[in-house]
């Protein structure tokens, strides 16, 4: 899996400076960003994409950071 920033990836669109997509084979799967609204200590929001949740659970979670976030999402990807 690849991390990259939306802007980066995304032509169109504003996009923050901690917006990520995920990619796997170069296919978008789901994205990581600081939540405007998140719950206290866990800032960082991770989902998976639609049409990637079949056998997938949990598919988005909260974490303290970028780097738990990316490991949540990552585990749950591993996840069939």
């Amino acid at each position: 899996m690849i991390h990259k920033r939306a802007t980066a990836s995304r032509p169109s669109g504003e996009w923050n400076d901690d917006d990520f997509d995920v990619l796997a084979d170069g296919v978008v799967v789901g994205r990581i960003m600081k939540a405007i609204a998140a719950p206290v200590g866990s800032p960082w929001f991770w989902t998976l994409a639609f049409g990637y949740h079949r056998d997938r659970r949990p598919t988005h979670g909260y974490a303290e950071t970028r780097e738990a976030a990316m490991a949540a999402f990552a585990k749950s990807w591993r996840r069939k």
